[in-house]
């Protein structure tokens, strides 16, 4: 059912043209108009309506067929040279064929015998009002569109490719960041900008997320300018579907992040393009210290000037033309190991030198003056930047303040693989039930009788070897073995009692206790075991790092 009002309310922001040359028909169905129409430019014959439609802004067009000057059908044929979309609706009191025909023809919405039955009208009119209302609809979204596209073409980088990849549009901020022109652009595969460092994967699953999934991809790319320097953005490829379903060509839209991507990242893609490099990380040592005494504003303080301090010191000393500000009092340099003039041991002692002029001097804070001190991991290969890092991590524990980190990598591999073993033998052992209670006899000195048994743990291996705990407890920590073990031990120890009249100590550790699953084993085997409760001895140890 109609909503009259609701078409009421519409039409009434509508401008009419009403064109009728009879008086006495154009008052009677001006009385119906106006209940629809606040504002009805009136018209006489068809020529009045032509001249009047030229010189006003019309929503709409009502119209007899038969007039003088000018008939209906003339006039609408005028006014469609004019404007093509304006609806026009016919009115006439003869209902011939010919003149429907032609009126159709010249793409009218409708025709309507006079006298006018307002259920038809009104029928027309919703219709009609429709039809406008899509029309204005797509024009906003027209409009919205052309904005959106203005901003996205002012704050990002924009291009179209087709489905091979090959460039069909880019906008001015592509140009720019890429170094190239339109025409060096336009035909072009997206490689072109690629940087040959980048990693294979992230462009094979943003293939198979457009292309063979048609969803949105996003992500962030290491590219190439046309001068061979990189830069980074975060970038988001949207498939174009067609009605069908069918991919049509792809939109991308990139900020660039380059200044403000991770120093890390930028540092690990800088030496991954190398195959040897030297890498020193520098650290302000107790710079954790500086932020929790004096707070975030002097350590970022501290932080900033000695970088500056720090950069012309390596630039100077050991040709270091980058420093990369990784955060936390942390620096990195790094260069290609073909640029290095000088020897490794050289090197080493010039940046020892270095950390000794820095711990001479004093960084002025305005009230206070600060004395810094550095310490220095120093990596030169294939895995430099990884086994400086692992250098940093032994300083920072064994307290040293300079290490020659080469081989890091392969020790804490070996380490890794060795970890590794002892974690497979353990599951293994638990597995087959192959953790065991060793009860060891305490015997008392005076009397040299037996007064009671310590369980302790063994780990018997698939060669049928009795293991100390002292090769695998420690590791069995670091996983999620270590609760499983110590259950195992309980079960042996409460499983004893009934094997002796003595009493059973049980070293229990701190960890043992804050965890909830070994409580609960505990307190389960306490309920179990009531009777013989007075014969177990539970040692309490606190390990200390």
């Amino acid at each position: 059912m109609l909503n009259v009002e609701n078409i009421i309310k519409y039409t009434n922001s509508l401008k009419l043209m009403y064109v009728e040359d009879n008086s006495e028909a154009r008052e009677a169905t001006l009385l119906i108009l106006e209940d629809f129409f606040e504002n009805i430019e009136v018209c006489i014959d068809g020529l009045d309506g032509l001249d009047r439609f030229k010189n006003s802004d019309v929503d709409l067009i009502i119209t007899d067929i038969n007039m003088p000057k000018m008939n209906g059908l003339e006039m609408i044929k005028e006014i469609r040279s004019l404007n093509k979309e304006i609806p026009i609706l016919v009115l006439s009191a003869y209902n011939e064929s010919g003149f429907f025909m032609d009126s159709i023809k010249l793409g009218v919405e409708g025709y309507l015998l006079k006298p006018v039955e307002i259920d038809q009208f009104v029928n027309m009119l919703d219709k009609i009002t429709n039809k406008l209302k899509l029309k204005d609809e797509l024009a906003n979204n027209l409009h919205f569109l052309n904005q959106y596209q203005e901003a996205a073409d002012s704050s990002s980088i924009v291009s179209k490719s087709d489905l091979d990849g090959n460039i069909t549009y880019v906008n001015d901020s592509f140009c720019d960041i890429t170094g190239y022109t339109r025409s060096e652009l336009i035909g072009k595969n997206h490689n072109i900008i690629r940087h040959p460092d980048s990693d294979k994967e992230i462009f094979k699953n943003m293939w198979k997320t457009t292309k063979e999934q048609k969803k949105t991809w996003s992500g962030v790319i290491r590219n190439r300018k046309k001068d061979g320097s990189s830069y980074y953005v975060k970038a988001t490829i949207k498939p174009m579907l067609n009605k069908d379903g069918d991919v049509i060509e792809y939109m991308g839209l990139q900020n660039d992040i380059t200044t403000i991507m991770s120093p890390k990242k930028q540092l690990s893609d800088y030496v991954t393009s190398l195959d040897e490099s030297i890498v020193v990380i520098v650290k302000i040592d107790g710079f954790e210290d500086i932020e929790k005494t004096y707070g975030p504003k002097i350590s970022q303080t501290v932080e900033d000037k000695f970088s500056s301090i720090l950069s012309k010191s390596m630039l100077n000393r050991c040709a270091f033309d980058k420093i990369y500000v990784l955060g936390d009092g942390e620096y990195a340099f790094s260069k290609p190991k073909t640029d290095c003039s000088e020897d490794e041991d050289l090197t080493i002692e010039n940046l020892k030198s270095i950390q000794v002029e820095v711990s001479d001097m004093e960084l002025n804070l305005g009230e206070i003056d600060y004395d810094i001190s550095v310490i220095m991991s120093f990596a030169c290969g294939e895995d430099s930047l990884t086994n400086a890092r692992y250098g940093l991590k032994n300083i920072l524990k064994n307290n040293q303040d300079f290490i020659v980190a080469n081989d890091l990598v392969q020790k804490e591999h070996g380490e890794a693989e060795k970890n590794l073993n002892i974690l497979k033998m353990v599951k293994k052992a638990l597995d087959e039930y192959k953790i065991v209670s060793y009860f060891q006899p305490i015997i008392d000195n005076t009397t040299q009788k037996v007064v009671k048994y310590e369980s302790l743990v063994r780990l018997i291996d698939e060669n049928e070897k009795v293991i100390s705990p002292f090769f695998f407890l420690d590791t069995a920590k670091k996983g999620k073995y270590y609760y499983q073990i110590t259950a195992m031990v309980l079960e042996n120890s409460f499983n004893a009692l009934s094997l002796t009249e003595m009493d059973v100590t049980i070293n229990i550790s701190v960890l043992d206790i804050e965890k909830k699953i070994t409580r609960e084993k505990i307190f389960d085997l306490l309920n179990q075991h009531k009777a013989k409760l007075h014969r177990v001895v539970c040692f309490l140890f606190v390990e200390y790092n």
